[in-house]
């Protein structure tokens, strides 16, 4: 959908912000602002809704809040005094009350002279990441040597994750300084990104330090640190690789899709189209799911060769299929599973196409042989917490609580700040009722209901499991609820998502449900 006021165009499927024809530079949060005010321009937006939607619900002050606002003005040639375009309504929120016409696709650009004619876009913009050996602090000769090992160790991790290309030790280890430069990384190696890290070791105490840098303009995307007795080294650096090759698939995603948002559309190749698409499928709504699939349709069409964006195309199947967005579940289910299906196709050893092709067994309540291809998953990538999340609650509509919940606790474990996070607690609390301890069952499903992303599915089980440890007003809040997310909510939409073979917790949750009116 294209959005016009003023002299502005915002193209939102294409991250893009003109005025009069020409693009407006904007930063991506201010940009995601605009289109939200937009989007809800007939309601008030408060400030938490904007911090749960543009922060994913971190804390966030009043005065980040107050600059972002202000920048994004700044981009609409507005201002606080004047407010033409976003209005700020005092202690509650903001409103933007511009005159915007909708649904008017956009005007053709005419075609430049021939010898002016644009290139055409350039595939394989695949990320490319260079791990440079950590630096030593303190003296050890015996465990000395890890400031090499653990980088090595990182480089052999990484190259199982078939989306990112990971340069060799060969070259990488040449870089010893204490401050190894960007530029200099990036224009000797053509890295994307640069992983350094430090090893300090102060007996009886080791600590691991590592940071994730764009060499494109030095900012650090991502960092962690973990410490512990100088006995358990070889936990901590266990721990250390399996922290950084889930954090890889989470933070190198969203920090490419920022990329893509600042370029014009016409020079967006498939890999920015992409990651450009995860950001909004990890939304988890019916809207950021069709303009993902848009994204993620036109990767396939610029390289009919990409295994990852077939694999994404299936994930966006599956959603809409799970949660029913569209009412068209069965072609949905064929779309999940024959892209699924050619992901793995050109590329049979990536963890995220068999991870979408076992899901695909679960539309059809064929939970076991979609276990075959999560198991291979996590055999491929160990640190890949999606396939442990799915295994997980692939385990729990088997009716193996205890399984389910081992495999969630790992997938929490590996990556905390997930976009699936919603999803393995309220698992994880679904799991817990399977085996009896309601009490951390209900626990864990408030906890995850409330995350951004969960849907109504989320808050149903959120409701039945309350309702069925006794907590009726927390039932009733539940239940609630889910009927503002989804009206049509019902136990046959529960069951259909949710085929739990277990018919105790099946019984009791079918009779939880009727007594809250569904």
């Amino acid at each position: 959908m294209i959005f016009r006021f003023d002299a502005f165009t915002l193209d939102p499927s294409l991250g893009q912000l003109t005025r009069e024809g020409e693009d407006v530079p904007i930063e991506p949060r201010a940009f995601e602002l605009i289109c939200h005010l937009i989007e809800h321009r007939d309601r008030l937006v408060t400030k938490d809704e904007l911090v749960k939607e543009l922060w994913n619900g971190r804390f966030i002050s009043d005065t980040a809040i107050s600059t972002l606002v202000k920048t994004a003005r700044r981009a609409l040639g507005d201002d606080g005094k004047t407010q033409r375009l976003i209005r700020t309504v005092h202690g509650r929120g903001f409103r933007f009350t511009g005159n915007v016409t909708a649904n008017v696709p956009a005007e053709p650009i005419p075609e430049p002279p021939a010898s002016e004619a644009p290139q055409s876009p350039q595939l394989g913009g695949q990320p490319t990441i260079a791990v440079l050996p950590f630096r030593r602090i303190g003296r050890s000769e015996t465990y000395g040597a890890i400031a090499d090992a653990i980088p090595s160790e990182l480089i052999s991790s990484l190259s199982r994750l078939r989306w990112l290309k990971v340069l060799a030790r060969g070259s990488t280890f040449r870089f010893r300084e204490d401050s190894p430069d960007m530029a200099s990384i990036r224009g000797l190696l053509g890295a994307t990104y640069c992983l350094t890290g430090d090893v300090e070791i102060l007996e009886p105490r080791l600590a691991l330090s590592v940071e994730l840098s764009d060499t494109r303009d030095g900012r650090i995307v991502w960092s962690d640190r973990i410490s512990g007795r100088i006995e358990d080294v070889h936990q901590i650096r266990t721990d250390i690789v399996s922290r950084v090759s889930s954090a890889m698939e989470l933070h190198i995603s969203l920090n490419e899709a920022d990329h893509a948002r600042l370029q014009s559309p016409e020079s967006l190749d498939a890999w920015s189209l992409y990651h450009l698409g995860l950001r909004h499928m990890y939304r988890f709504n019916a809207t950021d799911n069709a303009i993902a699939e848009g994204h993620f349709s036109q990767a396939i069409r610029l390289d009919p060769g990409f295994a990852r964006a077939y694999a994404a195309r299936s994930f966006t199947s599956f959603q809409s299929a799970f949660v029913n967005y569209r009412g068209d579940r069965d072609t949905e289910i064929e779309n999940a599973r024959r892209f699924a299906e050619k992901s793995l196709e050109l590329d049979p050893m990536d963890p995220f196409g068999n991870f979408n092709f076992g899901r695909a067994y679960w539309l059809v309540n064929d939970h076991e042989s979609g276990l075959i291809f999560l198991d291979r998953s996590i055999d491929l990538s160990p640190s890949f917490s999606h396939g442990m999340y799915a295994h997980g609650l692939a385990n729990l509509m088997a009716g193996r609580g205890e399984a389910a919940i081992s495999k969630l606790d790992a997938a929490i474990k590996l990556s905390p700040l997930d976009p699936f996070l919603y999803a393995m607690q309220s698992t994880k609390g679904f799991s817990l009722a399977h085996t009896g301890d309601l009490e951390q069952a209900c626990h864990w499903l408030d906890i995850g209901a409330r995350q951004p992303g969960a849907h109504y599915l989320v808050s149903i089980v959120a409701a039945a499991i309350n309702k069925i440890a006794g907590n009726h007003d927390q039932a009733r809040y539940w239940a609630d609820r889910t009927r503002q997310l989804r009206p049509d909510a019902s136990i046959q939409q529960f069951f259909v998502a949710y085929p739990l073979r277990d018919q105790r917790i099946r019984k009791e949750v079918q009779t939880a449900l009727q007594d809250l009116g569904f």
